[in-house]
C-alpha cells in the first residue's frame, strides 16, 4: 500500500514537472516578435528565427527527457527499495529547470509551540526600573575631561572638621596581592619567581600579629603552593581563614576578563576555584574583588549572586563615570540585571574611585601624598615616588604629623561615600613577595593606627581589615544583614564597557587582539562541555551496568586539566591578547594540551555508549576506538579536519550532536574517493553531495573529497553512519563549480571527478538560493550585495566590506590594549582582483573570494530549520605583511537602526548600546562575544559569532567587527611590545535576518533585549560543533555498534543544558559519584516571525522534569544548590524531581544516579 502511494506521488511529481516544463516552451515560443508579422511571406529573418525557435525547442525537450529520466531512476530505485524487506524508501534531491534544487518533504515534519506566558516576560522586562541605567549615564555625560587639580581626572575634596564628632571614622586598610596568572611572565615563572615567596611570606607574617589581614583571590596560584607545602604550614593556613585573618576574595580560579569570556567559563573557572576551597581549606567566600579586568560586565554580578557572594568590588571603570559617580556618593550601589522584575539579582557594589588600585591611588585623591605611605618606597629600595617625595619609616617623633596627613586623604575619600566605613586597599602587583616587605608596611601602618586610634578627639579608629570586614563593617553601621539594601544606596543596572582610563584612550583594541587563541579558547570550551556530558552519562551507565571497574575513570584527571587550563585562560591578560609573546605560546601549549585531553575523554565516554556488547568494552590507551574530528599539528596551527580512508571494508563513524535538541543539519565529512556510499544506522543508502577539496582558490587537493549528507541527529546524542567505495552513485550529486579567474592568467588544476567551469571575466552579478531565502553577489568583487526571503517583502539591501584602519601618528598609537585609530576606516584594496569561486549543489551552495590577506567562504546550507535559514560566513585573515594596521569586516544594510546596536555580555544577556557621536570613534566599539544585532521596526540583523571579537554601528544600518590587529608598538600599559605574533586566524560568522510580526511593536528607548529562540539556538550550531569520529579498527570489522539517545523526553526549547559535571571525589583525580547539572533558561523575544526550526520546539512556562530526563538511568536524588554548589537550596517541593526555572534563570543541582 506504501509503496503504491509513493509510486503516485513521484508519478503525479513527473506529471507535473512535464507540464511545467511544457507551460515554459510555449511561453518562450508565445514571447516571438516574428509572431505579430502578418501573412505567410517568410523573409530570410524570420526563417532564421524560426530555426533559432525550433533548435530551443529541441533544447527543452531534451532538458525536459533528462528531468524525466532523472525522476524515473529515482522511482525505480525507490521502488526497488521498498520491496526490499523492512526497507525505508530513499527519496532523492531534484534539481529544476532553473538550477535550483528541491529537496524530499521532511519524513517527521516538526513544530512550534510557545506558550503565550513565555512571552510575557520579554514584554513586561521593558518596564523595569533602576535608579541608573549605565546607556543613559553615559549618554548625558559631558566627557570633557577638565582638570580636577590633585585629583587630575576628579574635583577638589573638601570637608568640616566636625563632621565625624557624632560617629567616627572607620577605615579598613586591605592588604593585598595582585597575582597575574601570566603577563610578562608564564604562570609558573611568576609562581617560582614570587607568587610562592609572597604566600611563603603570609603564613610567618600574619602568624606574627593577630591584628594583621591579608586577602587573596586567585585559587590557580594558591592551589599550586598548596600541593607543594607541608601538612603543618597547611594547618597554618586553615587557622588564619578561620579567626579571620587571611580571606580568600571571590574564590575563583583566575580573576577573569569580563569582555571577551563566555559564561560557560567563568562559571567552569568559579566552580574550580570554589570546590577547590571547600575541599581543601573549607571555606566559602562572601565578598568578590575584581581590580584589574579592563571594564566589567553585568553578568559577573549575576553569577556571584548565585554563587552566594553579597558584596563585590570593582576598579576599572571609565574615569568620567568615576568622577560622575563620585560627584553623587553613587560609588557604592545595588547592581541589578536590567531584566529583574524584583530586586532577586540584586548585590552590593563599591567601585573604587581613583585611577588605580596601586597605593598612590587608594588612600585618597592626592596620589603624591598617598605615594608616601607605601613603605615599600622607602629610600634605598628598588622603586620610588615618581612624584618625587620619598615615603618616610614611621617613628615617634614624626607619627603625629604623618598621621595628621594621612589621615586628611582618608576623611577626603570618605567624602565621596555615603557611610563612616571607609575602604583603603593596600598593594599592587606581585607585592609582599619579601620579608622585609611584610615588615615595612605592617610595621609602619601599624604605628599610625595606634596614633589615630589613642587620640579620641580626632574621631576615628584604623585597624587592617578583609575586605568582607569592610563590608560587615559598612552593613552594621548601615543597620541591615549582610545582601540587603542599604538605605539610600542607589540601584544601578548595565554594564561598565567600555573603559578609558585617562584621555581618549580606550581600551577597545583587546575586543580583538589575538583573535587566533580566543577561537581556540572557545573551541576548548565547546569540547570540553561535551566531554563533561558524554563521561558523566558514560560512567554513570557503566556504574549502572556494573562496569566501572572496567571504565577509565583515569580520564577524570584529563578532565580536571581542562577544566583548569580553560579556566586559565580566562584570565584578564590571556583571553585578552595582552600577555607577552612567549606567555600566548605558554596559554596555546595549555590550550591544546587540554584539547588533545578532553578529545580522548570524549572518544572513550563515545566508545562505551555505542558498543552493543558492553561486556566487550576494552579501553586501550594507545590504541583509542576512535579517531578525533580534527588534528592540530602546533598550538598556532589551524584545525585539519581528519580524512576518512575507504577501502573495500565499510568504515564507520560515531556522530555526536552536543545540543540539547534534536538536530537537523548538514554535516560534511572528508574521504580519500569520489566513489563513496553512505548508509545510515539501519543500513539505508543517503543522498550525498560530494564537492572537491580546495588547497587553494585555484587547486583542487588530490584525493581529498567532501562528501555533505543531512542527518537528524538526537539530542546529546550519538549516531552510526556507514561509509563504503562503491561504484553505485545513484545517490552521489556531484558539486557544480564556476571559477571567476577576473582576467589573470592562472593554471586551475581540476580532476575529471568534477564539472568545472573556468570562465576569465565576470560582470554579472548572481545568486545563491536554498528553500529559505536567497543571497546575491556581486560579480566582479564577489561580495554579498543582498538577501530576500522566499515568499517574503522586496529583496534586503545587506552588503559586505573589507576595510583598514591605521594608527595614530602621534606618540600614543594602538597597541594589545587601545585602539588609537588614524580616523574612520579605509576600503581595503587588494593588489590584484579577486579569484571568485562558486559551488552549487543540493545541500549547500556556497561562494569562496580570495583576496591577498582574506578568504572568504559564504554558505547557504539547503536544509529545512535552524541550519537553513542564516548565511554561514568564515573568514580566513592573514596580516602577517602588514604594519600598524586593522582589518575589519563591515555589513550594511537599509536597516534604520539610528544609532542603536545591541551586543551580547558574555553570551549570556543583551546589552543595548548607543552610537554616541560625541565621544571618539573607538569609544564607541564594544566587546561582541557571541553576538550583535540591529533593528527597526520591521527587521532584525543579527552577526552571531564563534570567538569574541570587537563589534561597533558606526552609522545607520551598518555592524563591523574587527577581525585581526598587527601593530608595531606598546601602547604604554605596562607590556612591553605591540602584537606581532599574528597568525592564519580563521573567524566563524552566522548571519541571521529576522522579520518582526506585525503585532510586536518595538520600543524606542531599550534597556533590555532578547534575541529570538531561533536566534539563540543558530548561536548554539555554530558555536557547538557536531563531532564526527571515525571507528579506527578496520580489520577484523569491529563489534556490534547502536546509536546512544541520552535523553528520554525533549527538552523544553528555552533550556539550555549548560553543563553536567562529574564532582570530585575524596581522591583528586578520581570521580565521585555526584555530578552537577547546570542548566539556563533563556530570556526570548517572541517579537520576531516564528519559523520551522526543523526539530519539535515547545516552551513549558520553565517547568522541566529531571526525573525521568536521562534514558535508563534512574535519579536517586536531586539536590537545588548555589551556582558553585557550596550552598544547599531548599527544594521547591520536598522529594520532587521537577524543577522549575525563571526566564534567564542559571541554576544548579547536585545528581545522584542509581
Amino acid at each position: 500500500m506504501k509503496l503504491k502511494k509513493q509510486v503516485t506521488v513521484c508519478g503525479a511529481a513527473i506529471f507535473c514537472v512535464a507540464v511545467f516544463s511544457l507551460y515554459l516552451m510555449l511561453d518562450r515560443v508565445q514571447h516571438d516578435p516574428a509572431r505579430h508579422q502578418n501573412g505567410a511571406s517568410f523573409p530570410r529573418s524570420q526563417i532564421s528565427v524560426l530555426q533559432n525557435r525550433i533548435e530551443q525547442l529541441e533544447q527543452l525537450l531534451e532538458e525536459n527527457h533528462d528531468i524525466i529520466s532523472h525522476i524515473k531512476d529515482s522511482v525505480l530505485e525507490l521502488t526497488a527499495n521498498a520491496a526490499a524487506e523492512g526497507g525505508q524508501a530513499i527519496v532523492l534531491p531534484l534539481r529544476l529547470p532553473n538550477g535550483s534544487w528541491v529537496l524530499p518533504p521532511e519524513n517527521r515534519p516538526s513544530f512550534y509551540y510557545v506558550a503565550s506566558q513565555d512571552c510575557q516576560f520579554a514584554l513586561r522586562s521593558s518596564n523595569q526600573k533602576a535608579d541608573l541605567q549605565m546607556v543613559a549615564v553615559s549618554a548625558l555625560l559631558p566627557h570633557d575631561n577638565q582638570d580636577g587639580g590633585v585629583w587630575k581626572q576628579g574635583f577638589d575634596i573638601s570637608y568640616e572638621p566636625h563632621e565625624w564628632d557624632t560617629e567616627v571614622l572607620q577605615v579598613f586598610v586591605v592588604p593585598h596581592s595582585h597575582n597575574d596568572p601570566g603577563w610578562i611572565k608564564t604562570f609558573d615563572k611568576y609562581y617560582f619567581d614570587q607568587t610562592q615567596h609572597i604566600l611563603n611570606s603570609m603564613v610567618v607574617k600574619l602568624q606574627e600579629d593577630p591584628r594583621r589581614r591579608f586577602i587573596w583571590s586567585e585559587i590557580s596560584f594558591f592551589s599550586k603552593w598548596w600541593d607543594n607545602i607541608s601538612a603543618q604550614k597547611r594547618a597554618a593556613v586553615r587557622r588564619l581563614v578561620g579567626n579571620g585573618q587571611l580571606e580568600m576574595a571571590t574564590g575563583g580560579w583566575v580573576m577573569p576578563d569580563e569582555a571577551n569570556s563566555h559564561y560557560f567559563a567563568m562559571i567552569d573557572q568559579l566552580i574550580e576555584g570554589h570546590q577547590w576551597l571547600e575541599k581543601n581549606i573549607g571555606v566559602m567566600p562572601r565578598s568578590g574583588w575584581a581590580v584589574d579586568p579592563f571594564g566589567h560586565s553585568a553578568t559577573m554580578p549575576y553569577l556571584l549572586r548565585r554563587a552566594n557572594l553579597t558584596s563585590m568590588l570593582i576598579q576599572r571603570v571609565h574615569y568620567a563615570i568615576k568622577k560622575h559617580f563620585a560627584a553623587t556618593q553613587n560609588l557604592e550601589f545595588m547592581w541589578r540585571q536590567s531584566w529583574d522584575p524584583d530586586s532577586s539579582t540584586d548585590i552590593l557594589c563599591h567601585m573604587m574611585p581613583f585611577y588605580s588600585y596601586d597605593v598612590p591611588h587608594t588612600c585618597g585623591p592626592d596620589p603624591k601624598i598617598c605615594c608616601q605611605f607605601d613603605f615599600k618606597r622607602l629610600p634605598g629600595g628598588r622603586i620610588n615616588c615618581p612624584w618625587k617625595v620619598p615615603p618616610k619609616a614611621i617613628t615617634s617623633f614624626n607619627v603625629a604629623e604623618r598621621a595628621q596627613l594621612l589621615l586628611d586623604q582618608y576623611r577626603k575619600k570618605s567624602k565621596l561615600y555615603r557611610s563612616k566605613v571607609l575602604l583603603v586597599p593596600l598593594g599592587d602587583d606581585f607585592r609582599y613577595d619579601k620579608p622585609q616587605e611584610w615588615d615595612a608596611q605592617f610595621l609602619n601602618y601599624q604605628r599610625l593606627f595606634d596614633f589615630l586610634n589613642a587620640h579620641p578627639e580626632l574621631h576615628v579608629k584604623a585597624q587592617f581589615g578583609t575586605l568582607s570586614d569592610y563590608f560587615d563593617a559598612l552593613y552594621k553601621q548601615m543597620g541591615i544583614v549582610p545582601g540587603m539594601h542599604p538605605p539610600g544606596f542607589p540601584v544601578v543596572s548595565g554594564d561598565f564597557f567600555s573603559y578609558a582610563d585617562r584621555e581618549d584612550h580606550y581600551w577597545t583594541g583587546y575586543y580583538t587582539s589575538r583573535p587566533f587563541y580566543k577561537s581556540m579558547g572557545r573551541v576548548l570550551e565547546a569540547h570540553l562541555r561535551g566531554a563533561e556530558i558524554l563521561y558523566s552519562l558514560a560512567l554513570s551507565h557503566a556504574r549502572h551496568a556494573g562496569m566501572d571497574s572496567r571504565y577509565p575513570l583515569s580520564d577524570f584527571a584529563m578532565l580536571t586539566d581542562a577544566r583548569r587550563n580553560l579556566g586559565l585562560f580566562q584570565h584578564h591578560d590571556a583571553i585578552t591578547g595582552t600577555a607577552k609573546e612567549a606567555v600566548v605560546v605558554d596559554y596555546g601549549i595549555r590550550l591544546l594540551h587540554a584539547l588533545i585531553n578532553v578529545k580522548r575523554v570524549i572518544i572513550n565516554a563515545a566508545h562505551y555508549l555505542v558498543l552493543v556488547n558492553k561486556e566487550a568494552y576494552h579501553y586501550d590507551m594507545d590504541t583509542p576506538f576512535l579517531g578525533t574530528d580534527d588534528t592540530r599539528l602546533n598550538q598556532d596551527s589551524l584545525p585539519e579536519k581528519t580524512i576518512i580512508k575507504l577501502e573495500a571494508a565499510p568504515r564507520f563513524v560515531v556522530v555526536f550532536n552536543p545540543l540539547e535538541q534534536e538536530l537537523l543539519s548538514m554535516v560534511t565529512l572528508l574521504v580519500n574517493t569520489p566513489r563513496v556510499r553512505v548508509l545510515d544506522e539501519e543500513g539505508q543508502p543517503l543522498a550525498v553531495q560530494l564537492s572537491a577539496q580546495w588547497s587553494s582558490a585555484t587547486d583542487m587537493a588530490p584525493e581529498v573529497y567532501q562528501v555533505s549528507i543531512i542527518l537528524r541527529l538526537p539530542a546529546l546524542g550519538l549516531s552510526i553512519l556507514q561509509l563504503s567505495k562503491s561504484f553505485d552513485n545513484h545517490n552521489t550529486f556531484k558539486s557544480s563549480v564556476r571559477l571567476f579567474l577576473h582576467g589573470r592568467n592562472l593554471p586551475v588544476r581540476k580532476y575529471e571527478a568534477f564539472p568545472v567551469q573556468v570562465i576569465p571575466t565576470a560582470t554579472e552579478d548572481f545568486c545563491l538560493e536554498n528553500q529559505h531565502m536567497q543571497a546575491c553577489f556581486s560579480g566582479p568583487s564577489g561580495s554579498l550585495k543582498s538577501v530576500s526571503q522566499v515568499g517574503g517583502e522586496q529583496e534586503q539591501k545587506l552588503s559586505r566590506q573589507f576595510l583598514v584602519y591605521g594608527t595614530r601618528s602621534t606618540k600614543d598609537k594602538s597597541g594589545a590594549y587601545l585602539f588609537l585609530p588614524d580616523g574612520e576606516a579605509k576600503p581595503y584594496v587588494p593588489k590584484e582582483p579577486p579569484l571568485i569561486r562558486v559551488t552549487e549543489g543540493p545541500f549547500f551552495s556556497e561562494v569562496a573570494v580570495y583576496y591577498q590577506h582574506v578568504q572568504e567562504v559564504v554558505q547557504l546550507h539547503n536544509v529545512p530549520g535552524v541550519d537553513g535559514l542564516s548565511l554561514e560566513i568564515s573568514c580566513l585573515v592573514d596580516i602577517r605583511d602588514h604594519i600598524n594596521k586593522e582589518l575589519a569586516l563591515r555589513f550594511t544594510t537599509d536597516i534604520e537602526s539610528k544609532g542603536a546596536f545591541f551586543t551580547d555580555l558574555n553570551g549570556f544577556q543583551i546589552q543595548p548600546r548607543q552610537h554616541l557621536k560625541k565621544l571618539p570613534l573607538q569609544a564607541n566599539f564594544y566587546p561582541m562575544p557571541t553576538m550583535a544585532y540591529i533593528q527597526d521596526a520591521r527587521r532584525r540583523l543579527t552577526l552571531h559569532t564563534a570567538q569574541a571579537l570587537g563589534v561597533s554601528s558606526l552609522s545607520n544600518g551598518q555592524l563591523e567587527v574587527i577581525l585581526d590587529r598587527r601593530l608595531m608598538q606598546d601602547d604604554n600599559r605596562g607590556l612591553g611590545q605591540g602584537l606581532k605574533d599574528n597568525k592564519r586566524t580563521c573567524n566563524r560568522f552566522r548571519l541571521l535576518l529576522e522579520r518582526r510580526s506585525a503585532a510586536s511593536k518595538v520600543q524606542e528607548t531599550q534597556i533590555v533585549s532578547f534575541p529570538s529562540l531561533l536566534s539563540h539556538i543558530t548561536s548554539m550550531y555554530l558555536n557547538m560543533e557536531v563531532l564526527v569520529m571515525p571507528v579506527v579498527q578496520e580489520k577484523p570489522p569491529p563489534p556490534s555498534l547502536r546509536s546512544f539517545v541520552s535523553l528520554s523526553a525533549t527538552m523544553p526549547c528555552d533550556f539550555h543544558l549548560l553543563n553536567l559535571r562529574t564532582l570530585q571525589g575524596e581522591d583528586d583525580s578520581l570521580p565521585s559519584t555526584e555530578t552537577a547539572l547546570i542548566l539556563h533558561r533563556k530570556g526570548f523575544d517572541c517579537g520576531l516571525e516564528a519559523r520551522n526550526l526543523g526539530f519539535n520546539c515547545t516552551t513549558t512556562q520553565g517547568t522541566l522534569p529531571v526525573g525521568g530526563l536521562f534514558q535508563s538511568l534512574e535519579l536517586v536524588s536531586l539536590q537545588p544548590t548555589s551556582l558553585t554548589l557550596m550552598y544547599p537550596l531548599a527544594p521547591s517541593s520536598p522529594n520532587s524531581t521537577v524543577v522549575h526555572l525563571d526566564p534567564m534563570e542559571i541554576a544548579t543541582f547536585r545528581l545522584r544516579f542509581g
